[in-house]
């Protein structure tokens, strides 16, 4: 699963590494990056299929349109690739709401020899932003009518640098496939065929503070690596 990432840039940055803006009442509204401790209910920047030349803020967690109310986003952080077609609150937006969701890094946890959880971070080798295959919803509030935006990160079978920690991750897309995978065309089996690991040798792993285990702690030393013992 992916329930906790991170994104330390900031919107210019994301601007510059896929070609879409921020709206300004956006910025003016949220201005959450950079963030070193993304968690579900969190607001983060997605680009959506609907409107693919701008970053558009949305709630991890995702509410289906037809939802009674807001309290199933908790329960919609993750979104099996295995099963989207057969899930009602992803089939529509597996077919129209694809979004790419950019972060960093993103956070499991091993345990050690004790039983003790070890928060380690995984990123790409050497940094840098990469996007994850997501899919968004809107839903009205149906007592006080606001629209809630939101958005499910899809995660696949893990890689032999994630499994070690957990037996599934997050779908990394390759550089090349990010604009296929909100391209309103792409069709549903294509689609699927992009749900698979990253690579092994693209993908590192490293331990980082236990602060991290707190969603209250966001700042730059979440991560830093940690010198392990022997």
């Amino acid at each position: 699963m992916c329930g906790r990432a991170s994104l330390t840039v900031v919107e210019a940055d994301l601007e510059k590494r896929f070609d879409a803006s921020f709206y300004t009442e956006d910025l003016e509204r949220y201005r959450p990056l950079p963030s070193f401790n993304i968690a579900p209910t969190h607001w983060h920047p997605v680009v959506p299929q609907e409107d693919s030349k701008h970053y558009c803020y949305h709630r991890w967690g995702l509410i289906p349109f037809w939802a009674k109310d807001a309290s199933i986003g908790s329960k919609m952080i993750n979104a099996r690739a295995e099963t989207l077609m057969e899930k009602p609150a992803f089939r529509k937006a597996f077919q129209s709401r694809r979004c790419l969701v950019p972060m960093d890094g993103f956070y499991e946890w091993r345990r050690d020899a004790g039983g003790k959880k070890i928060p380690m971070r995984i990123r790409l080798k050497g940094g840098g932003v990469f996007f994850m295959a997501g899919l968004s919803d809107h839903w009205r509030d149906p007592a006080g009518g606001q629209t809630l935006a939101s958005f499910t990160i899809i995660t696949c079978p893990a890689n032999k640098v994630v499994a070690p920690l957990h037996d599934r991750m997050p779908v990394i897309l390759m550089e090349q496939e990010e604009e296929w995978w909100i391209d309103p065309h792409l069709r549903p089996e294509q689609a699927l065929a992009m749900l698979k690991p990253f690579p092994d040798k693209l993908l590192e792993a490293y331990r980082v503070s236990d602060r991290v285990n707190s969603v209250r702690n966001n700042d730059p030393h979440l991560i830093d690596p940690v010198e392990t013992s022997g």
